[in-house]
């Protein structure tokens, strides 16, 4: 009994830290009974969590959602890992943010053991995210709902603008949200085509979740994100030889451009670039020439133009 208050605490971790849990696993992490755990499920309840839980051999438990916001059970490293994400969060390409994650810091920053509470206050006066130019922002609450469907394994339902300007209605088994170059996307598995497809969060909008479940599919999301980049045909292309090893070339790419790489012997091989705009390209054709001399192989008129003329211009200034 005497250690009852700290293994609710440690219970609480549990069911906050995974959306669900046998009675069995709790039970062998906290070294008592199962009969324990429904009683100290039941002491929660009393306090307003709401623990939610089904019986039989395949019963379990999980933190549902309540009438109001329990209080979050934090270790050291997870309360400093929130704050700096909070600080992150303030920069990035989520509308409205930057005065909710300064609030949140703050009243994290109240309720913290006195030990970490330096540690903190030091994050929070050292640490600026300084927001990037004309990355288009994300309606945070449609990040919360497709980031619950994803969690949920549930259908969901949204209008997607795409960048040709139309707009269709939507229907995917939410995989995963990935965030690249400051941008938000979506990881979906689209039954209608039968295949993967990534849709930038910021074209989404009115978005419903079906309530229905589906059984989630295996993928590498990171990885797919990053390949389709690479193999995208847009509107705009360059393709260069350059002098030097492919895996230094590969090692320039920043952002969301990113090239297919060739190797042509161990000491050059031949990129191409594909992108939205000239400017984009000029980026990395600017990067690749620093390591070695290059040969345009192939380029669309605007991005050739481009090339020639900002090379002239630095020929010029520094000549």
């Amino acid at each position: 009994m005497g250690d009852m208050p700290g293994r609710l605490l440690r219970l609480l971790s549990m069911l906050q830290s995974r959306r669900e849990w046998s009675g069995r696993d709790l039970a062998e992490r906290l070294g008592v009974t199962e009969r324990t755990v429904r009683r100290d499920v039941e002491r929660l309840r009393a306090l307003d969590y709401p623990v939610t839980g089904t019986t039989g051999t395949a019963g379990g438990y999980r933190l549902g959602s309540g009438t109001r916001l329990p209080p979050l059970q934090l270790d050291d490293d997870e309360a400093i890992a929130v704050a700096l994400g909070l600080v992150g969060a303030a920069g990035g390409g989520v509308s409205g943010m930057a005065d909710s994650s300064m609030s949140a810091l703050a009243k994290l920053e109240q309720v913290l053991p006195a030990r970490l509470r330096p540690q903190l206050a030091a994050v929070g006066s050292a640490a600026e995210a300084i927001p990037r130019p004309g990355v288009p922002q994300v309606d945070p609450g449609v990040l919360a709902v497709l980031a619950r469907c994803c969690r949920n394994n549930e259908i969901v339902a949204f209008e997607y603008h795409g960048r040709a300007r139309d707009t269709t209605r939507r229907r995917v088994e939410p995989h995963q949200l990935l965030t690249l170059a400051w941008r938000w996307y979506l990881l979906a598995f689209d039954p209608d085509r039968d295949d993967w497809r990534i849709f930038r969060a910021d074209r989404i909008t009115d978005v419903t979740p079906a309530l229905h479940r589906f059984t989630p599919r295996v993928i590498d999301g990171a990885s797919y994100l990053v390949e389709s980049f690479v193999s995208a045909q847009y509107q705009h292309t360059v393709q260069l030889t350059v002098q030097a090893p492919a895996a230094t070339v590969s090692a320039t790419f920043e952002g969301i451009v990113r090239g297919i790489v060739e190797p042509l012997d161990s000491s050059s091989c031949v990129v191409r670039f594909s992108a939205d705009t000239p400017a984009m390209l000029l980026t990395q054709v600017a990067a690749i020439a620093a390591l070695g001399p290059i040969t345009v192989d192939q380029a669309t008129p605007e991005t050739s133009a481009l090339i020639s003329a900002v090379g002239a211009r630095l020929a010029q200034s520094f000549g």
